[in-house]
């Protein structure tokens, strides 16, 4: 009887073996073989609702922007990885990319040595934003920081975990004799229109893809005021992918992506695309 079982079970191991087989040639027909397949990782993206155009949910709820487009691009480059996109706020991306609730977030994020301590920056990084005043339109002639500076205009908060805080701060640095007031904000972000609007501040710094979703863009929320506040660019600044400290190999296989994106002119057609100028032309 021990031996009629063992026979059978051998019988059907061996169909099992036979069937397993045909299932592994089955497969290979694609990029990725079974075994290979084992290998792909899901990675967490993490990107930041309502900051078009650089990152957003676009009419049918689906992640767009500019740094989202560039991203699913890198995943194409990355057969080792397939991305998952999640919408949150800026305070719970970097919140989660630090813990690790993310693997990496996307928010046009400027470097800072803050967030260094924070965070893994790749060597290459991801696009560039204008970096520029909201003014009252008799406040039209501010066209510098030193400008702003010099007339003694008071400039609204922002918080310290904001890059563009660093920004002001290292403008300070280097030009003593003509400071800013820079003050610290109690929340990420300020409703820098409508402070400079009701003259609460005589200027805020603002970057120009935010200032056209909400002033420039017929029906944005204050399409209104078009006429009455203005867009002063006086900086194009790199913005980066925010890694987990953890995520080296991950952020080195982004890094070999990202520069064939950018030497083959993907990365340039797409933030042209997205901003309107090829911003890439001021990279340097």
């Amino acid at each position: 009887m021990i031996f009629k079982k063992l026979l059978s079970m051998t019988a059907v191991s061996m169909m099992a073996a036979g069937l397993l087989a045909g299932c592994s040639s089955d497969s290979t027909s694609g990029s990725l073989s079974n075994a290979d397949s084992s290998k792909v990782r899901t990675v967490k993206v993490a990107y930041e609702l309502g900051s078009k155009p650089t990152t957003y949910s676009d009419d049918k709820g689906k992640p767009a922007g500019y740094d989202i487009e560039m991203m699913k691009k890198i995943d194409k480059l990355l057969p080792n990885y397939q991305f998952q996109y999640i919408g949150t706020s800026s305070d719970d991306l970097l919140i989660g990319v630090e813990q690790g609730k993310y693997d990496v977030g996307v928010k046009g994020a400027f470097y800072t040595d803050e967030r260094a301590k924070k965070f893994l920056f790749p060597k290459e990084f991801m696009g560039l934003s204008k970096a520029g005043l909201v003014l009252k339109k008799e406040n039209a002639n501010i066209e510098s920081l030193e400008d702003f500076a010099t007339a003694d205009l008071s400039l609204a908060p922002i918080a310290t975990n904001n890059g563009q805080y660093t920004v002001i701060q290292e403008y300070n640095d280097d030009h003593p004799a003509t400071k800013l007031k820079l003050k610290a904000s109690d929340t990420f972000a300020i409703d820098i229109v409508q402070w400079v609007n009701e003259g609460r501040a005589d200027g805020g710094v603002m970057m120009e893809g935010a200032f056209n979703s909400q002033v420039v863009d017929k029906g944005s929320p204050y399409h209104n005021l078009s006429k009455d506040v203005v867009f002063n660019e006086f900086a194009v600044i790199k913005t980066w992918p925010l890694y987990n400290k953890k995520e080296q190999d991950f952020a080195d296989a982004y890094d070999t992506a990202a520069k064939k994106l950018k030497d083959d002119g993907t990365a340039a057609q797409l933030i042209k695309e997205y901003t309107g100028s090829d911003l890439f032309e001021f990279s340097d």
